[in-house]
């Protein structure tokens, strides 16, 4: 087993164990371009820490269980495994269309995860903090059931708006006081409060383990993790349902809850755990490298911003409940929402664009960039077709792409020639992988992208400013010069937006005959052959 706790040091920096976890999407539906606003920061962090050498695990997968699924698979007339099968293979050709770089993306109906979730379940009840305990639940006496939260609708406390029963748009969710006299989604009835038994997390037991965990990790959350945690500890932590009455879910491991299925809030988030140990178990690697409190371990949660407290609450309080020096979650990446045209998405209302529907019409590159230096890093954002389209012409075709595509296919030029590098381009380019790291690294994913744009920028005032279509008239040495230094510009492109476009960086790698991508900074030692430059991005009509 390789040992991942050696002093390994990358330009005198200690390698880290980076585990990077995307939020689990539920299989009820396709994925939309909010899903993709979501989750693409995972595949751009697992990027970047890779050209750092860091080790990096990047796990995700389908949650397949729980009442959407089992919903859909009753209006379909089917078993609800064929609808977690269903979708399951499309979100995997969407993030492989995508270029997610998972080093394992699993599913929630896997005997695998299953497994080990009902082994860690058990920890948890053991040690105190899951009990058994007789409460009032709604039960629709048409239906002749107990209802789940999510079968249930009322008038949001918070907004005022109808809502279902586990959460409102607004991000409110529902107390179980707010779900006495709800109406049945499936009959229209109201409810009455009948007596049944579940397991409870005991989650008002960690409230002080929480709030020192929030208080010692929240500089490295955005500000939406801080707020809602915060407030969810300011009002303070209730104790919550751990089993729902379903067929379809994980079960339980406890006598006498044979008829019950695990919440499925639990067993999602504790699929990053065991995805953690199924790649490890495939790679030969110690999982607890990754996830024990004693590892020089750094760890990403991306996720939307209604996933918040599953995140910030919910997952830390089942590491700490089984007692075992879990490391905690270090940062939380909550991006916001991605409307579209002033709408929020929603499924209800079939208003959401979906990834494959953009991926049919769209450069894939393209999708990624405008999702990470436009997307909804800090606050909601509206997406637009028209706007996405004028990005896409603005930096990729007319500053990136007419940058690589003049100096590249320079006409009669046939290799790119040795010369000296400008001092003032290169101590720029030395400065944005700094500039650029620092940013990633505070999560301020636009910012890092402006930077990039601005050395595109550079690259193309300066070859404006050296007009090499006279000089390769009237002085050849500095035609040789303005070249090289914006061939040098390009390949360290091919670094610096290699987290963002993958697909583009191999492309100018290719051209410039570059080994892979690394963050260092590279310059061209040999005179290359310029061979079968194609044009990067086309334009987009904006008609």
């Amino acid at each position: 087993m390789n040992n991942l706790l050696d002093k390994e040091k990358i330009n005198g920096i200690e390698k880290r164990n980076v585990l990077i976890g995307g939020a689990w999407p539920y299989a009820n539906s396709s994925l939309h371009l909010g899903h993709l606003a979501a989750l693409i920061s995972g595949d751009f962090l697992k990027r970047y820490h890779e050209l750092l050498g860091d080790n990096v695990l990047y796990v995700s997968g389908t949650d397949c269980h729980g009442t959407p699924i089992t919903e859909r698979a009753m209006k379909e007339g089917v078993n609800p495994k064929d609808i977690a099968e269903r979708y399951h293979k499309e979100f995997k050709e969407v993030f492989d269309k995508m270029e997610f770089s998972y080093d394992l993306y699993t599913k929630t109906c896997e005997e695998y995860h299953k497994k080990h979730v009902e082994e860690m379940f058990l920890k948890m009840y053991k040690n105190g903090y899951i009990y058994s305990k007789k409460s009032m639940q709604p039960y629709c006496e048409h239906c002749g059931k107990f209802e789940a939260d999510r079968e249930l609708e009322l008038v949001c406390p918070n907004c005022g708006l109808v809502t279902k029963g586990d959460q409102c748009d607004c991000g409110y969710v529902p107390t179980e006081e707010d779900l006495v006299g709800a109406t049945c989604r499936t009959c229209g009835n109201k409810t009455i409060q009948k007596e049944n038994t579940h397991l409870y997390l005991a989650l008002s037991k960690l409230q002080k383990q929480i709030e020192q965990y929030t208080k010692e990790k929240k500089e490295n959350w955005r500000i939406a993790s801080i707020n809602e945690t915060e407030k969810y500890l300011k009002e303070g932590l209730k104790d919550r349902a751990v089993t729902r009455d379903l067929s379809w879910g994980v079960d339980i491991p406890i006598d006498g809850f044979e008829d019950k299925k695990m919440y499925v809030w639990i067993d999602a988030v504790l699929g990053y755990v065991t995805a953690t140990q199924r790649i490890c178990e495939e790679k030969g690697l110690n999982w607890e490298d990754y996830w024990k409190a004693n590892s020089n371990i750094k760890m990403y949660m991306c996720h939307g911003k209604d996933n918040i407290t599953f995140h910030t609450i919910i997952l830390p309080a089942l590491l700490l409940a089984m007692n075992e020096n879990y490391h905690l979650p270090d940062v939380m990446v909550s991006t916001q929402y991605l409307n579209i045209n002033s709408e929020k998405i929603s499924k209800s209302k079939g208003n959401g664009i979906t990834i494959l529907q953009m991926l049919e019409k769209y450069n894939v590159d393209s999708i990624r960039y405008y999702m990470i230096s436009h997307g909804p890093e800090n606050k909601d954002v509206d997406f637009t077709i028209e706007n996405y389209v004028s990005i896409h012409n603005s930096d990729l075709v007319n500053k990136f792409g007419n940058f690589v595509n003049r100096t590249l296919k320079f006409k009669g030029l046939t290799e790119i020639p040795l010369g000296i590098m400008d001092k003032e381009v290169d101590d720029e380019i030395t400065k944005k992988y700094k500039t650029v790291s620092d940013y990633i690294e505070n999560l301020e994913f636009k910012k890092a992208c402006n930077e990039i744009i601005e050395l595109i920028e550079i690259g193309n005032k300066y070859y404006d400013e050296r007009k090499p279509w006279v000089q390769r008239k009237e002085d050849i040495e500095e035609f040789n010069n303005t070249i090289y230094t914006c061939a040098n510009v390009i390949a360290n492109l091919s670094n610096l937006l290699e987290p963002i476009m993958p697909e583009t960086t191999r492309k100018l790698r290719k051209y410039l005959k570059i080994d892979k991508p690394s963050w260092n900074k590279i310059e061209i030692k040999e005179e290359i052959p310029l061979e079968d430059i194609d044009i990067l991005f086309e334009k987009i009509d904006e008609k």
